[in-house]
């Protein structure tokens, strides 16, 4: 059995872990419950665990939950009954009758709370085994409809669960977003072991050995070669240092404003890259005389290849523009730093607008060329 985190007091890493779910969640859900495409909402937590740490911090689960409250309940105040539905597995059968109890207790409270007898959310419960839980008809079918937005959270132990094929499905899900933590220090550190390529081709990825802390970025890499050519898609990532090892999170959309709305929770923990908890690209201290935080090595990376793709005719318009800094894991602000900035030098001329939220929505004169000068 893998160790249970939940025997004990989460750490800080853990902790950071868990607000980036509840953050990415907070940001996902209204958009779903509100959508007129949208008839029900599933939201998927595959390793759910018991819910509590020894401590009583919320784990996945209860901050899943509570985060569909919303402020002052008016997520549950307004949504219809039963469009709502919380799939919550556990494979170890004592840890899933706990999760249960929790889940149950924490709703009577909220019940008690909000003068009401009956939840408007609904529950299912599972112990199974992940790729059993996830190969499931019906979850399969919940996965496939295109009039059901979902929401998958996947906090595996280590590595191995979530592989080529999973992965795949999950991207090719419509209207799905999902959210998965892996420990990338230690697919590098053992890379050539049979174990680890039986789930994950780690000959194809080219590791930096120089530069260890950089070991989720390129696995974030391996998966970005997986998805299929076929459709437009988005992955970014987030590293956590925990002593000496690196893990992280994988985030996967098929839609702008997923991946706008993770990149701002990324940025709002790392204001210097959106990628990490410690410093990746060695800048200097946020409160030191030369720190800037317009002008980090990561922005002023991305500012030169934004630039070039500009001058060399690969970034036409604004949204080809826009849609390459979320590839790239930048918010689409920086996008219109670069396009201000080239139009001070008199480099480009046009119409311009400074939209760059809701990317998906611009039509019409919201979108521009970009012409040389």
């Amino acid at each position: 059995m893998a160790k249970d985190i939940n025997k004990k007091e989460f750490d800080e890493a853990t902790l950071l872990k868990l607000e980036i779910f509840r953050e990415c969640f907070r940001e996902w859900l209204p958009v779903f419950i509100h959508s007129p495409l949208i008839e029900k909402v599933f939201i998927y937590d595959f390793f759910a665990g018991s819910g509590l740490d020894i401590q009583g911090n919320y784990g996945s689960p209860l901050i899943l939950i509570e985060e569909a409250k919303g402020n002052d309940q008016k997520y549950c105040k307004n949504v219809p009954k039963g469009k709502v539905t919380f799939g919550l597995n556990e494979k170890y059968e004592g840890k899933r009758d706990e999760l249960e109890q929790n889940v149950g207790e924490f709703i009577k409270d909220c019940l008690h709370n909000c003068n009401r007898t009956e939840c408007v959310y609904q529950f299912g419960y599972g112990n199974f085994d992940f790729k059993e839980a996830i190969g499931r008809d019906n979850v399969k079918k919940i996965l496939d409809n295109r009039k059901y937005g979902k929401f998958v959270l996947l906090d595996q132990y280590g590595f191995s669960q979530v592989d080529q094929d999973v992965f795949v499905k999950l991207v090719r899900a419509p209207f799905t977003d999902f959210i998965f933590f892996i420990s990338s220090s230690f697919i590098r550190r053992f890379k050539e072991h049979p174990y680890i390529n039986k789930y994950i081709e780690a000959n194809k990825i080219n590791f930096d050995e120089s530069q260890p802390k950089e070991c989720h970025k390129y696995v974030a890499e391996y998966f970005r070669t997986l998805i299929p050519n076929d459709i437009e898609y988005y992955l970014h990532h987030f590293t956590i240092k925990k002593g000496a090892n690196y893990y992280g999170l994988i985030f996967g959309s098929g839609h702008t404003l997923g991946m706008e709305k993770f990149i701002k929770v990324c940025w709002s923990k790392d204001k210097m890259a959106g990628e990490s908890n410690f410093r990746m690209n060695n800048d200097f201290e946020s409160d030191s005389l030369f720190y800037t935080e317009t002008e980090t090595i990561k922005l002023r990376g991305y500012k030169a290849e934004l630039t070039n793709g500009i001058l060399t005719g690969k970034i036409s318009n604004n949204i080809m523009g826009m849609k390459h800094a979320l590839s790239c894991g930048v918010p689409t602000k920086v996008y219109l730093e670069v396009i201000e900035g080239l139009l001070s030098q008199v480099i480009i001329e046009g119409k311009f607008n400074k939209k760059i939220l809701n990317i998906h929505r611009l039509k019409g004169d919201d979108i521009y060329q970009i012409k040389l000068k």
